[in-house]
């Protein structure tokens, strides 16, 4: 499009406090989907828009929201709900009210919202709703709570239906709640339906929901262009899956901040407690974690605290049924599941590098969502996916649905140009950690982590909301220790480094280490011996070469 035709935020009759504060994000110009979405839902017309992941979709409905409530602000009614915001997941309820709050900086007073989708009592949530605030976030399911409790009621006030992520609501087992919920909402009212996707689900929703809506398809590709967007493959066993992301990691030949996907929460805590045998610190993100603690990790995260989070994606985002099941046994136990968890969909994960799927996901839309916490906005990213013999047929499905979405390009997959027998040496060090991480101190690792989190998330409810500062003392990087560490592992020596890796490598030291990093471990003599040299490269010497002298002999 033609940058003179682009409709700025100045050209939409918004008022000055919003304009203020789309000034203050730092927003020139309008997206795509916000220059077309936006005029249209000012106008009073319904809305279905799909647009690609990291396009602005939050801001395409959450603009005309706040608008529409100013304007109504100026007839003198009294305090009222005048919009519902449905999201699938508490971190996406999280995130909208955060874009809410930072749209309504200048008129805070006027325009007031509340999210209630925080694992806390109804009972607890019944003041903030009793002040009828003008907007309500929560997950389906938490807002036909609030209104069968009677502590919400929107029958005769509501003009505004938000749902976002569309496509996700009934794979989230959230149909039956849509259709009690619309029973107690009026018979007219202003409706957007936003997703990345128009599958079947999502028409479902615009009969129950939408009335005479406009369409807005506005990308053809679900992904950013390859010049955005470059995404990899490199095909390996389950067990050189380790040994891969061990060299990556260690060598420093993935750079910048990093989401590692994995299909189960055993494999998040299986792949953290490898990661610390080498020094690699890394945040976990499951459904078993408390939300306070799962918003907190993001947040920091965001705020580049961490590099690393590896996070579980569930059953319930690909089984539509899942969502329903009840929550079985495994074997450390019962485990209560967030049914309402959900981390590759949707969560802006800020200025993210790299997405590495450790685990293939199990059909196209899970690999979109996933890859699609990259290259946002107009930053770049990478993708890299490690994927098994077994997993072949899914990387086949996924390169059908792209190449489906491109103009007659070749393969959207690029081969990770990778040697395996290059880093042989790699191999016997990842074996020795991956001895260590057995299935107990993995059960072990779960347990210790959802109490530490749970105390932690006590902390975040109470003091560190008064204590902003404090937050940055919470760390959820640490390790576990579940495994007994072995300390050689956490330096690399020069000797395993394939010569084509060296220049890759760049800037892993800051200066030379040539011999540090391969001394053998130093025994108590040895390091009295030490003390008493005065010069350090003899000490050095004598307890790296001493056993080679007495060969001589």
């Amino acid at each position: 499009m033609d940058e003179k035709s682009i409709l700025s935020f100045h050209q939409m009759g918004l008022d000055d406090r919003l304009l203020k504060a789309i000034a203050k994000l730092g927003w020139l110009q309008p997206t795509l989907i916000q220059e077309k979405a936006i005029p249209l839902a000012l106008e009073g017309k319904d809305v279905l828009a799909r647009a690609r992941t990291g396009s602005g979709k939050t801001a395409a409905f959450a603009i005309p929201v706040i608008q529409k409530i100013l304007q109504s602000k100026q007839m003198a009614t009294k305090q009222k709900v005048s919009a519902i915001i449905l999201t699938p997941s508490k971190e996406l309820c999280n995130q909208a009210y955060k874009n809410i709050q930072e749209l309504t900086n200048s008129c805070s007073r006027e325009v007031r919202c509340v999210d209630v989708s925080g694992q806390v009592s109804l009972n607890a949530q019944k003041p903030l709703l009793m002040e009828n605030p003008d907007i309500v976030v929560g997950t389906p399911a938490r807002i036909m709570a609030h209104i069968q409790a009677k502590n919400l009621d929107v029958k005769e006030t509501l003009e505004m239906v938000v749902i976002d992520e569309a496509d996700l609501v009934f794979s989230f087992g959230y149909e039956q709640d849509i259709k009690i919920l619309l029973n107690h909402f009026p018979q007219i009212y202003q409706a957007f339906l936003m997703s990345a996707t128009l599958g079947d689900d999502v028409k479902a929703l615009k009969k129950m929901v939408l009335h005479n809506p406009v369409i807005l398809k506005l990308e053809e590709s679900q992904l950013p262009e390859t010049a955005q967007l470059t995404q990899y493959h490199i095909k390996c066993e389950e067990e050189d899956k380790f040994v891969l992301i061990y060299t990556l990691l260690k060598l420093r030949l993935v750079r910048g901040k990093t989401l590692l996907f994995v299909n189960t929460i055993d494999r998040c805590y299986r792949l953290k407690l490898f990661l610390e045998q080498f020094g690699i610190s890394s945040c976990v993100l499951n459904s078993e974690l408390p939300l306070n603690s799962r918003v907190h990790i993001v947040n920091q995260f965001n705020e580049g605290l961490y590099d690393y989070i590896i996070a579980s994606d569930e059953n319930v985002l690909f089984d539509p049924g899942a969502a329903k099941k009840p929550t079985g046994k495994n074997k450390g136990g019962k485990r209560k599941k967030d049914k309402e968890y959900g981390v590759s969909r949707g969560i802006d994960f800020q200025h993210v590098s790299n997405v590495i799927n450790f685990d293939f996901p199990p059909n196209p839309n899970a690999y979109i969502h996933r890859v699609g916490r990259t290259a946002r906005g107009d930053n770049t990213g990478t993708a890299l996916s490690f994927v098994s013999i077994k997993e072949m047929e899914l990387l086949k499905e996924v390169e059908n649905e792209l190449d489906s979405n491109e103009d007659g390009d070749s393969s959207v997959f690029k081969p990770y140009q990778f040697k395996m027998e290059e880093i042989e040496g790699f191999r016997y060090r990842a074996k020795d950690a991956m001895r260590a991480v057995t299935s107990v101190a993995v059960r072990e690792a779960r347990l210790k982590e959802i109490k530490s989190e749970i105390f932690n998330s006590q902390k975040l409810k109470s003091y560190f909301e008064d204590n902003p500062r404090d937050l940055q003392v919470l760390r959820h990087d640490k390790s576990l220790h579940t495994v007994k560490l072995q300390e050689h592992l956490k330096n690399v020596p020069e000797y395993l480094v394939p010569k084509t890796l060296k220049n890759m490598r760049g800037g892993m030291r800051s200066r030379k280490q040539p011999r540090q990093s391969v001394k053998a471990p130093v025994t108590k003599g040895q390091m009295k011996y030490r003390k008493r040299k005065a010069d350090p490269l003899k000490s050095f010497e004598f307890v790296g070469l001493k056993k080679s002298k007495k060969k001589k002999h």
